[in-house]
Order: structure tokens, then sequence, then C-alpha cells
């Protein structure tokens, strides 16, 4: 049967077209029921033993919720014990426009075969379709809708002759709706009524969200907050300029403060800075959100003091007795930025947030406050009958709404993730809180993998250079198991010498638009934790077939240059090839190969000759301006058994890592000139912006202090700069200064060479770069594979590598999970140095400040790489007599001057009073200050030391 629909429109031109849209009925849609025997389905979804008990349903039925309840329910649709699920194609169409996160959860459920959820194409059955009526809203079109396919549901089950008594509960939340139902003789409940009813399942209970009469109970009568404007409202403001848009950063130290980030025309963005809870209006971190700019003479100064929400504050608390403290930041002219108010949300930006409940003081409360493990997110009120079994855990909690009369969001728990301190728990609270794609690689992704045992064929040789012959080796960190690059030297006839770059040809194995394609572009990039490595792709590739291990052969794409003895390029070419790497070497392993002067083997002496002409090509870049900055980069080593870390050491660095480091942005390079030069518009590239000068005003504060100029008109500027910043008999304060000026930098970022003009790399001083040498761990050196394969004419194109939209969306991704990850991996070193900690009581170390603050320093413990911050102000004893000066800056702490880079004594040990936020926490040992310093520690005896020690 055809339905059309026949409506007229106007073009562009001015013209009239006429639009018809043809809508097919059928009568074989089937009902995905097992007790069905009119439907001749392949395949049924739905149970015959569709039985839960509840005290409402005690008889077999199917569940049908209509679209409020799958946008707000998704955490109870999720559950195990739900099943047996009918979702409307109604339903489906509307969560897909509505929320594009739930409509993703949804298509996993109902991929779950487990959970017996079946979509019925009520659109397109002949006796469930309907037209829209005149007058009717497309919202009670679509109820309509869902109530018809739920009689039909009923009527088709009543007719199959069986003693099973199947029928078909419609979930709704919708007072109208459920009337109406009702009225039409349906089995109708409100999700809550129904999960309330389910037999000794609490904990479903809690992950109810609330509904708006549920927020309305739990709420103070007093207006806490202003009003958000409605839409309509704040789309006219921003378009005649009254309100700008931009996205809601909270602060990490001030839960009284935020900056809204608006972005301008091209580059120009400004920040709007927010103060006091009224201002602050209910926004929560990353929302988007409308602001208005307040008169000049109401603008203030970002407040200098560290305030947490530490109390639950009641909803009657005073926004001034809160806000008091506020008033204690600079208040000169200067200072002052552009300050706002909030004044509607254009999108919540919220997500389930990893923390821990807060029991209340109230005996058998129900209501309790929820802390998130991110400081930026506002403490959330949740209702639950299971606190005493929650408390001590890491839980995840979802945040329902914000009304205006509630001084914190309500919201519902989700899960419990395990124990506080856990290892696992933690590790799985910093990579959910990171947003860091950790499930295992589903049965689609894994179906695309080659089938074992695999061999390079016949085929594949026959258009691959066969490079097996070269004394190919890959020089890695100890451990290293995704070997992406190996690397060759080898001289010529002519004097001059051959060195290749051989990456894993990882595209070979990963082709566009397949699972595990799809799946490697959503996770971006390989995350490194300590002791834990979560893949961007499948093990039997990043591991295996994909890593040019040694003594087997693999699919390599190389970069050849001739060189002469000046290390100049001489010629350059690309070739997908075959390879076979004699060696696979630590740094340390070929450091001392080339050191060796008895081991004159070909694996050395192609070393050797990498070596020399690494140290040539390194000068040469840093004469041309590139920087040599300095982070402070620690490794643990990790007991065998326990696999807590039983030692901690920065990193050294040795020849051979710079070695490494300068063949692959030789080829990073050359391959971003060849793909540009091949695709102008759609070259996937990586820049790294020049800092603003007001980025440097801490470096050049913190050289002032020394009597010394830093330069940073240009990145050449800036390096001669640093190379001539010595101070005698410091030899450490060069290394110092460099950390800060990394502090200075911009993020480098991925972007598509035809949305950009500039493609300066600041640090590397080059024109144009990009990242070709690590696909197995980055998803941006496969698209680069696949860019430079085309441009050799040794693969073929598809359509969204040439376009440069789709191409810029990917990298947006791909900075946002690289910027993620590094995140990640930084909590992820945090906690294993808290680990370390807790095992070593109380150490006393040598550091040096790096920061100095208005009541504290941050000091730097150059043997662990730590920074860590010794506060002067102490709830427990008197405040010292502090004087900050900020243009120095400096801190005077009872007479005595503390400055940038001064050397100072501290004891580190880790303070776990706070079991969800521990930290190191340091204390000043010299110089000593009465009523300041401490006494330093004494270390334990031998045999007090736990197992960890050994």
């Amino acid at each position: 049967m055809l339905k059309s629909k026949t409506f007229v429109k106007k073009t562009r031109s001015g013209g009239i077209m006429k639009i018809v849209r043809e809508h097919y009925l059928r009568d074989d849609i089937w009902c995905g029921s097992e007790v069905c025997t009119e439907c001749k389905q392949e395949e049924s979804v739905l149970q015959k033993d569709a039985c839960i008990e509840s005290n409402l349903c005690s008889f077999p039925h199917y569940l049908l919720p209509d679209t409020n309840v799958v946008l707000s329910q998704i955490d109870i649709l999720e559950d195990p014990l739900i099943k047996n699920v009918i979702i409307l194609q109604t339903v489906l169409q509307e969560v897909r426009h509505r929320s594009a996160p739930i409509y993703k959860r949804l298509k996993d459920i109902l991929h779950d075969k487990e959970k017996h959820f079946y979509t019925f194409t009520n659109e397109h059955h002949r006796e469930t379709y309907i037209e829209r009526e005149q007058g009717e809203s497309a919202n009670d079109r679509n109820d309509r809708a869902i109530r018809i396919s739920t009689k039909w549901y009923s009527d088709h089950l009543n007719n199959i002759p069986t003693d099973m008594g199947l029928k078909v509960v419609l979930l709704t939340n919708d007072r109208g709706n459920k009337e109406k139902a009702e009225e039409s003789g349906l089995l109708t409940y409100r999700c809550e009524e129904y999960v309330k009813s389910l037999i000794a399942n609490p904990e479903l209970v809690d992950r109810l969200a609330l509904t708006n009469d549920d927020k309305n109970e739990i709420t103070s009568s007093k207006v806490l907050f202003p009003e958000h404007l409605p839409l309509s409202r704040i789309q006219s403001g921003i378009k005649s300029g009254t309100f700008q848009q931009g996205t809601f950063r909270a602060s990490r130290d001030n839960y009284l403060e935020a900056t809204v980030f608006v972005h301008g025309e091209g580059d120009d963005s400004t920040e709007v800075l927010i103060q006091g809870l009224q201002n602050l209006n209910r926004a929560v971190h990353q929302d988007l959100v409308a602001v208005e700019i307040l008169p000049l003479n109401q603008w203030v100064a970002p407040s200098s003091v560290v305030l947490q929400d530490e109390g639950p504050k009641e909803d009657d608390v005073t926004e001034e007795e809160e806000e008091a403290e506020l008033k204690s930041g600079p208040s000169g002219a200067g200072s002052r930025k552009p300050t706002g108010r909030v004044v509607g949300i254009i999108k919540r930006n919220w997500r389930p947030f990893c923390g821990m409940l807060f029991l209340s003081q109230i005996k058998e409360a129900t209501r309790h406050l929820f802390t998130p493990a991110d400081r930026c997110i506002p403490r959330i009120r949740i209702e639950t009958r299971q606190a005493a079994t929650l408390a001590g855990q890491r839980i995840m909690v979802a945040i329902d709404g914000w009304p205006k009369h509630s001084r914190y969001p309500n919201g519902h728990f989700v899960r419990s993730l395990g124990s506080a301190g856990d290892k696992e728990t933690e590790t799985e609270v910093l990579l959910l809180e990171h947003d860091v794609p950790h499930q295992d690689f589903s049965q689609a992704v894994l179906s695309f993998l080659p089938k074992m045992p695999w061999n390079i064929t016949e085929e594949d040789m026959a258009v691959r250079e066969d490079l097996r012959n070269l004394t190919v080796c890959s020089v890695d960190p100890p451990g290293c198991t995704d070997i992406d690059d190996a690397l060759h030297c080898r001289d010529l006839a002519n004097g001059n010498q051959e060195v290749g770059v051989h990456i894993a040809d990882v595209s070979h194995f990963i082709r566009p638009g397949n699972a595990m394609d799809l799946e490697a572009a959503n996770r971006g990039t390989t995350v490194y934790l300590t002791g834990r490595r979560i893949d961007m792709v499948p093990e039997l590739l990043s591991s295996n077939l994909c890593s040019l291990r040694s003594s087997v052969e693999r699919l390599a794409f190389s970069c050849i240059w001739e060189i002469n003895d000046k290390a100049e390029i001489v010629k350059t070419r690309f070739t997908k090839s075959v390879i076979n790497s004699k060696a696979s070497l630590t740094y340390a392993e070929a450091q001392m190969r080339i050191d060796d002067a008895n081991m004159n083997d070909d694996t050395t002496k192609s070393l050797r000759g990498l070596n020399r002409l690494a140290k040539i090509l390194k000068k040469r870049r840093i004469e041309k301006g590139a920087l040599t900055l300095s982070s402070p980069e620690v490794r643990f080593h990790i007991d065998s058994e326990t696999h807590d870390p039983i030692d901690l050491q920065t990193k050294e660095l040795k020849e051979t890592n710079s070695m490494v480091e300068e063949f692959m942005l030789l080829a990073n390079i050359s391959v971003a000139q060849k793909i540009y030069d091949e695709f102008s518009e759609c070259a996937l590239l990586r820049k790294h912006p020049a800092p603003p000068p007001s980025n440097y005003d801490i470096l050049n504060k913190a050289a002032k202090s020394k009597d010394l100029v830093i330069h940073t008109d240009s990145a050449k500027a800036l390096a001669d700069s640093l190379d001539a910043a010595q101070v005698d008999g410091f030899p450490y304060f060069n290394t110092l200064l460099r950390i800060l000026a990394t502090r200075c930098m911009m993020q480098a970022v991925y972007f598509c060479s035809g949305m950009d003009s500039d493609f300066h790399h600041y640090g590397l001083a080059s024109p144009i770069y990009t990242h070709f040498t690590s696909p197995i761990r980055r998803y941006s050196d496969i698209i680069v594979h696949r860019l430079l394969a085309v441009a050799i004419e040794a693969d073929s194109t598809y359509p969204d590598l040439m376009d440069k939209h789709k191409q810029s969306a990917l990298c947006n991704n791909l900075n946002y999970r690289h910027k993620m990850a590094q995140y990640a991996q930084r909590a992820s070193v945090a906690f294993h140095t808290q680990l370390f900690f807790k095992s070593r009581g109380i150490l006393n170390e040598e550091g040096f400040i790096l920061f100095v603050r208005k009541n504290a320093i941050i000091v730097l413990i150059p043997k662990f790489g730590l920074e860590g911050t010794v506060f002067f102000e102490n709830k427990d004893k008197p405040s010292p007599k502090l004087i900050f000066n900020e243009e120095a800056p400096s801190l005077t702490v009872e007479g005595h001057s503390f400055n940038m880079f001064d050397k100072v004594k501290v004891t580190i040990s880790l303070d776990a009073s706070n079991v969800q936020h521990q930290k190191i926490r340091m204390s000043l040992v010299e110089p000593v200050i009465s009523g300041v310093s401490v006494v330093p520690s004494e270390p334990e005896p031998e045999a007090k030391r736990t197992k960890l020690d050994r």
C-alpha cells in the first residue's frame, strides 16, 4: 500500500517546486514474539516466558516505553533485569533527533541479544501508521501513534491461541498520555510506579531519574536562582549582541567562580569571568550557556583564594555568607576582567559522573549528597535506600535537573564501580572521568582481523618493494611491544648514505569505513597508563602483525632518503615495502652498541651512521630556532607480584632517544610536504601556534628575579635566550627555566589544510608538519598513510578522505582524544605516586620553588619529578603573617621571603584524610621559620618497612 504526501517548496531562485514523498505501508512486519504463529518471522526476539516479579504485573508481559521514558530512564532500560521491551520506530526516531548519546546507548541495547529488545517498525505497518490530524502537534501525533501501536500489540497477542496470558504494558510519565491510554483500555503505568513494584530490586529504584514532580518535592520553596531565559529570548539576545554564547568552564580551585569561553571570529575569543552563585546560575562545567556582560563598574578580578565546597550547605544558607571569602581577591582596575552572569542554558553537557556518597547526618535519611571526583562539578543530591552499602565506594551518578529552588542539582544513582582506593576501581574512575573508550573490542570490530595464521602473500610482494635484505633495526623503550618504527642506514657507492624510516603499514589491515576503522577513529589514540595500555587497535595488530618485531617479515611504509655527508637530503622517495628487522633494541642497548668500540657488526655500523647524521640534523634544527624544552617525566618500577610501585625516578634520556626522534621528525616533515603538494585542500597536518606574549609573563618574571632577560619575540630568540640563561653555582637553574617555558606553550593540534592558513609548528621551527610515524597508536597517522598511498598511487582514494569538512571534524575528535589521553596519563602517574608514598611514610627531600602563590609555594622535587604545594595557612593553627608581592612574584612569611627557583627542603607524605581526593602533602623543613616549618622526619627502621619496599 502506498501513501504519498505532496507539498510545495520555494527555491533559492524564487521558483516553486512540487515535492511528492511516498510512504510505503506493509502487512508483513513481524511482531517479534516467540508465542506468535501468525507472523512469519525468521527469528523471534521477545520471549514466551517474559516474567519479571512485580506487585503490579503478576503475569508475563512486554514493556513498551514512550519517548520521554527512554530519554529520562535509559539507566533503567540498560539494567540486566529489564528484558523483553518493544521499541517503536516512532520512539527510536524521536530519540535520535533529541539526544545522540542516548540514541547510541539505545542502539547498543537493541544489539545485545540477551536483552531481548525488539524494534517494531510501526510507521510502515498498515494497521499502526497514522496521519497527523488538522491542528494536532507533532508531539501529540507521536503520542497517539504510540497508543495505537500498544493497542495493536495487545489485540495481536490476545488473538494468539495460548494460555500464556501475555500482556503489553505501556510506560509513560506523561499524565495526559496515560489518561488517554487508560480510556482506550490499555495497561499503563508511570515508569517510577512500575520500577518500585519490582520485587527485591532496591538498586533499580535508586537508578530512577527524577521526574518534574519529584524535583519539586525535594526542593525548598525559597527561590535561590534567577529563572533561565527561554531559548527564543536567548537567540534574539545573541543576534542583537545583548548576550554572548560560550562554553562554561568551572574553576577547580574556587567553586564560586568560572569563566565562559566566548568564541569570536577566526581565532578571536574572549573569556568572561563569572563570580557568585546567582551569576553562575546553575550552569555546570562544559555547558553551552548564554551570558550577559555586566556594566564596567561591576567588573571584578579573578579571586586568588582557593575555595572548596566542603560542607553540605542547606538551601537557606545566604549567598552573602558563602561568598564573603571571594572578596579577598585583588581589586585593582588593572587586574579586572570582563565579568558577566549566566542568563540561560543553550545546551547541557551532562554525563554520568564518578565520585563518592557522603551520608546525611539525619538518621535513616534517603537523600544524600554525592561529591564528584572532578572538582569542576558541583555536588549532586540523590535519593537512595542503600547508602550504607555505597559508603566508601566509588559510584556513578547522573544529573536529572537543577531547579531554581535548590542549592544543588538533583540526580540519581547509576552504578557502583568498586571500593575507593582499590587500584582497579581508581583506574576505571580515571578512564571514565577522562572519557577514554576502554571497553573490549566488539565482535563486529574483531571480525575484520585477518585470519590466523597470517602470511605475506605473493600478491602483497608483487606491489611492494622487497627490503628484507636491509639491516633494519628498531630502538624503543624497554618492554615496548607495539613497535611502530624501524630504521636503516647504509653507504652508497657515490659516497652518500641511504637512510630509511620504515613504519608499520597499519592501513593495509584497517580499511576505510569498516567497524575496526570506525572504532579506531573514535578512540583516536592508544592510552598509556602506569602498568596498563588501552589499545587503539586490537592486540593481534598492535603487538603482533603490525609490530615491527625482529626476525619476522612485516609490511611497512618506507620513507627513504639519499643524504650527503653534511646531512643534506639529495633525494626522497616513499614506497610500500616488506622488511625483516634484524634487531629490536632498547635505547640503552643501542647506546651501548654505539659506544662499544669492539662491536662492528652491520646493525652497530648502521646505528653509528644514524647517530652521526642525527647530531648534525639536530644542530641545524636548533640553529633554525627549534625549542629544547623540559618536563620532568617519571618512571615507576613495579613489583611483579603486587603490581605496586616500588621505586620512582625521573626518566634518563640517552643520545639514542634523540637519534630516533630526529629521523621521526624528518620523516614527518617529508611526508607533510608530499601530501600537501598532492592534496592542498585535504591534507591532515599538525601545527603548534606561537603563544601570545602574555603567556610569557611568568617566565619573564622568573628570569628577571635572577637579573636575566628572556627574549620571546620569536622561537629562535627564545631558544637563544634559554641557552644563554645560566646562573653561577646553580646548574639546575636552566632546567627549571625550560620547565617553566614548557608551561607557557600552546597545545599542538591537528587540522585540515583546506580549513586553515597558518601551518607553522612553533616548537619545531618547521613551516609544515604532520604525524606519520606511529599508526599503531595514533589514528591521525593512519589517515596520513592513506593520503600518502594515494599520492604515490599505492592505494585508491575514498570520498571522506577528500572531504575537508569531514577531515576537519575528525581532527576535532583527535585533538579531544589526545588531550584527554594526556590528562588520563597524568592522573595515572599521580595515583601511582600516591601509592608509592603510601608505602614510604614521610620522606625528606630537597626541591625548588616553581611558583609563588598568595598563601602557598609550589615546589618541584627533581629526584622524583614531583610537584607539590606547601600551604602556609592551616585551619588547626593561627596563620603566620603573609605578604604577597604579585609583581616579583614573592611571598614573605614571618619576615622570610620566598622567590621562584629558591631551594627549599620539605617533608613529603600522603594526605589520605579525604578518601576521594588523596594528595601528596608537603611541609617546609628548611629554611627554618618559627611556627611554620616542621622537624624533619626520621627514616623508618628497616624492620618496619612493608613488603613493598623489598
